[in-house]
């Protein structure tokens, strides 16, 4: 993939970080947002295979993982858990997710690309871009980080919550998801204020 990193870096940015959210949708667990860093000189050391977390195989996108991170200048996961999704709403869940992600890699990148045409961080030096996980190299990026991450994380709720079968499902309302709920209620990771089936 061909990313547009290179019409930034043209304009004299040294460090660019590309930002993608997963789980925005999702009735349980937290909301992550990814956070994937490059330098020109990094970024052409990216491995080959990576787009939108979606389009790649859940194996394919955890090969890509290590090597997303040795290859990058900084990477970081955020996290907001259900219990702040609902007490602060999902824009400013999103938010405080961004900010714990860029926090991790200790770095403040010269500009952020954000996929979407909204931008829910609270930095200024953003550039939105829609569809942007087709577009940018490290929203692409930021997008497998995050998705695989989260996946284990839901992967790992199956064994407190086997009920609602988050191992297969990840917090989205699948059928199973959806007929679980209605039979037995919300789980602790559940986001109470969702308009939930049932509920």
């Amino acid at each position: 993939m061909q990313g547009i990193e290179s019409n930034f870096f043209a304009q004299g940015h040294r460090v660019l970080a590309g930002i993608d959210e997963v789980g925005r949708g999702a009735w349980a667990g937290p909301v992550a947002v990814g956070v994937v860093m490059a330098t020109s000189a990094d970024i052409v050391h990216f491995p080959e295979g990576i787009k939108d977390s979606k389009l790649l195989s859940p194996s394919t996108r955890e090969k890509l993982v290590p090597k997303i991170e040795r290859s990058c200048f900084g990477f970081g996961v955020g996290f907001a858990d259900n219990s702040e999704c609902d007490l602060l709403g999902m824009t400013k869940a999103q938010a405080l997710a961004t900010e714990r992600a860029i926090a991790k890699t200790g770095i403040q990148p010269d500009l952020i690309l954000l996929d979407g045409k909204f931008n829910f961080s609270e930095f200024e030096n953003v550039v939105t871009i829609i569809r942007g996980d087709s577009k940018s190299l490290l929203i692409a990026a930021a997008s497998v980080v995050a998705k695989v991450t989260r996946d284990n994380l839901m992967i790992a709720y199956e064994k407190e919550f086997p009920q609602y079968g988050f191992a297969s499902n990840k917090g989205y309302p699948s059928l199973q998801h959806r007929c679980v709920v209605e039979e037995i209620g919300l789980s602790s990771i559940h986001r109470k204020s969702w308009k939930v089936v049932g509920i």
